[in-house]
């Protein structure tokens, strides 16, 4: 029998999808043929031909890239129980655990508060977990709201471990029916769950009343007099300290607040997280933090362990960075109408990322090496150099207790819990969350939360990959993290288009990762061009079997995946038209965005994703749930345009507008079957647009944004009819 310390803490798994590679391949094969096939075809040439072949060029490029990633998948195996045999239970190490909220209009402060009761509540000891709340929208709600929390959290963490009760927020685990059939359903079980469910309903209504009121004319919301959310100096609040030694009590919660002046670069939630590292470094200082969204609740109770099973395991140790748990969503829309729920994605793109380096930093869900954040490679770490306290100033500041605290995570001193003395230390935490305290600094550069994109996530697990660390997947069941995806047209498509800019300013940076949208939208032109033209880019002898197989093959690939992952054809379907509706709109925005920020006209901007107030009845219930809702956003242009252009080439090809083919545009006959085909597969893609220009209210594409589109359209018709004049 094998001894249980030479066993390892994690394992993983590499495995095969046959039939996905066999598909995968011929995709490529015939993408290939495609390209061979433009080249040789001399008496097709024409810009139309060109042009589609520079679009057709990067798909294939692309899909070299998607196939690549997907060959290997892996999956990781953990073993909390081989952990807890090796690491006595006292000197498992601390965990600081950081929650980012930045707007209590848009984020409401009963999702912080779940997701705040989950993280006290875990299965690890309290003494060594503290929960650190930024709260960059300085908020006199969302104070007032933890500190309701933290009173309730006193009675929630104990009732959650004497039950061992698995989902840790409340507002999911009263709104679920099973919960009063589980097997504790003892009498004491069930008085027991009706005290906790009227305590937390009272916590809600609390809340709820606050954000009706004005600031409580309390001693403690006097520093919230006077502030504005982008001019306000630090405030650094101990709401709960764990003063004992009990594992089952609650763990120190922390809020802040960063100091903000106006003109003055915050650098969005990387610089909140920086502020949370520092602060938590002097406090703390543990070897290990995790980050979650404030609508992330934890789903299951052991995350703490699982991450540290690939943390602490001799491997991992030495090589592994953090350790990333996949999202996933609570309340989601019957057969994913917003293509946002990312299942096919995560399974089949995210597995194959997990197979190479490891998965890219998600910005949520992430349990980090504190020596990481701070900028040391695994070479420098394993080697031991020693450590010039004179040299780290320069990179992480003049704060004396601050450079000792780098110091002694460096070398991978751990504080007990009697050497932590929050009090003493918030004056001097106070300062290193001031605005100027970065200035000429590594922070935001070489250390800590890169600053450079608003998709600091990627682009910080971009430099932690670049020196030399791998990453892990790590999907324990039940699944650790579950969270809200946006419900609505204009709060999907703001996620998608801040995250295409973010992932395009990285695309011109040297951390560049291979990225793009325009020519999706080109493509799409394109096609209204050649309709209206009467000129043709795709061929009219047998090489359009080619095209044909593509797309068929693909439409079978992508249902197989959909099958695969237990989805829906309808969801199938939805996410096939969402793959056509968000690069042309969040996507293409993204672009422009970039585009202006590298002329130097405007700067991009981080745009805060709505997140809906939890509810105990089921959002499918809604007959309007799924509709696509539309607002003034210039977001849903690009989309109205685009049909614009599809409607307005079918009418002309139906009323007989089109001028004469020649040779010279297009090869033979003019437009044939082929455009008219791909004109209306866009055109249903974009059913949710068309339905837009004839519905009302919240449903209606705004009359600003057709009269925009409207324009954009008639100055194509006008410019592509008389290039046939030349």
């Amino acid at each position: 029998m094998a001894n249980p310390n030479s066993l390892p803490l994690y394992e993983k798994h590499w495995y095969k999808h046959t039939h996905k590679r066999v598909l995968d391949s011929l995709l490529l094969i015939l993408l290939l043929l495609l390209l061979g096939y433009r080249l040789i075809s001399v008496n097709y040439y024409s810009f139309p031909w060109f042009a589609a072949f520079a679009c057709e060029s990067w798909f294939t490029i692309s899909w070299i890239v998607t196939v690549s990633i997907q060959w290997n998948p892996a999956k990781v195996q953990t073993y909390p129980d081989r952990l807890l045999q090796r690491v006595e239970h006292e000197e498992l190490p601390p965990v600081d655990m950081f929650v980012t909220t930045a707007d209590a209009d848009l984020e409401p402060p009963i999702l912080t508060v779940n997701t705040v009761l989950s993280l006290l509540a875990l299965d690890y000891p309290a003494q060594k977990l503290a929960c650190y709340v930024s709260d960059d929208g300085c908020s006199p709600l969302t104070f007032y709201a933890l500190q309701e929390a933290s009173k309730f959290a006193k009675l929630w963490v104990p009732f959650c471990k004497k039950y061992n009760v698995q989902v840790r927020a409340p507002f999911r685990y009263f709104c679920d029916e099973s919960t009063t059939t589980i097997q504790n359903s003892t009498s004491e079980f069930r008085q027991d769950w009706s005290h906790m469910k009227d305590l937390y309903d009272s916590l809600s209504r609390r809340i709820e009343d606050a954000a009706r009121r004005t600031i409580p004319c309390k001693e403690e919301f006097e520093v919230f007099l006077n502030t504005e959310r982008k001019n306000h100096p630090t405030i650094i609040k101990v709401i709960w300290e764990n003063t004992g030694s009990i594992d089952d009590g609650v763990p120190h919660l922390i809020y802040i607040s960063r100091e903000k002046r106006p003109k003055q670069p915050h650098h969005f939630k990387a610089g909140a997280m920086n502020v949370l590292t520092r602060v938590s470094g002097l406090i703390t200082n543990a070897p290990f933090m995790l980050n979650v969204d404030c609508d992330m609740y934890v789903n299951n109770p052991k995350i703490v362990l699982h991450a540290l099973c690939i943390l602490l395991d001799p491997k991992g140790d030495k090589e592994v960075a953090f350790a990333q748990f996949p999202q996933q969503f609570y309340g989601t829309l019957k057969d994913d109408p917003f293509g946002n729920q990312m299942v096919i994605l995560f399974k089949y793109l995210g597995a194959g990322i997990a197979g190479l380096q490891g998965p890219f930093y998600g910005g949520t869900n992430c349990f980090h090496r504190r020596k990481v954040i701070y900028g040391f490679s695994p070479n420098y770490v394993e080697k031991g150099n020693n450590i010039l306290e004179e040299e780290l100033k320069y990179k992480f500041g003049t704060s004396k207790e601050f450079i000792k605290s780098v110091v002694h995570a460096l070398k991978g001193w751990i504080y007990s819990p009697h050497d932590i003395n929050i009090s003493k230390t918030i004056e001097i935490a106070s300062q290193v969350a001031g605005h100027g305290y970065e200035y000429g600094t590594s922070w935001g550069d070489q250390i800590g939360w890169i600053y450079g994109s608003i998709n600091e996530d990627v682009l910080t697990g971009l430099t932690i990959h670049e020196k030399g660390w791998r990453s892990e997947n790590c999907a324990p069941s039940p699944v650790g993290f579950i969270g809200c995806a946006p419900v609505g047209g204009p709060s999907s498509m703001a996620q998608q288009k801040r995250w295409a800019t973010g992932l395009l300013e990285i695309f011109f940076t040297k951390h560049c990762p291979i990225f793009g949208i325009l020519f999706e939208v080109s493509y799409a032109g394109l096609l209204a061009y050649c309709v209206i033209t009467n000129s043709s880019f795709l061929p009219q002898d047998l090489g359009i079997c080619i095209h044909v197989a593509i797309f068929v093959i693909h439409m079978v690939y992508t249902l197989y995946e959909c099958l695969e992952s237990e989805l829906s054809i309808r969801a199938w379907w939805n996410n096939q038209r969402m793959s056509r509706i968000t690069p042309m709109n969040a996507g293409f925005c993204g672009f422009l965005s970039v585009l202006l920020k590298l002329l130097g006209i405007s700067d991009t901007i981080f745009e805060i994703t709505k997140k809906d107030k939890p509810y105990s009845n089921d959002v499918n219930d809604d007959r309007d749930a799924g509709r696509f809702t539309f607002d003034e956003s210039l977001v849903f242009l690009p989309g109205t345009t685009i049909l614009l252009l599809q409607l307005t080439a079918m009418t002309f090809k139906l009323l007989g507008l089109q001028p004469s083919s020649t040779p010279s545009q297009s090869g033979k006959n003019g437009c044939g079957l082929g455009e008219l085909f791909c004109c209306a597969y866009l055109i249903i893609c974009f059913w949710p647009f068309l339905r837009g220009l004839f519905e009302t209210g919240k449903y209606r594409i705004p009359r600003s944004t057709v009269c925009k589109a409207a324009t954009i359209t008639f100055i194509f018709v006008h410019l592509s009819r008389r290039a046939t004049n030349y």
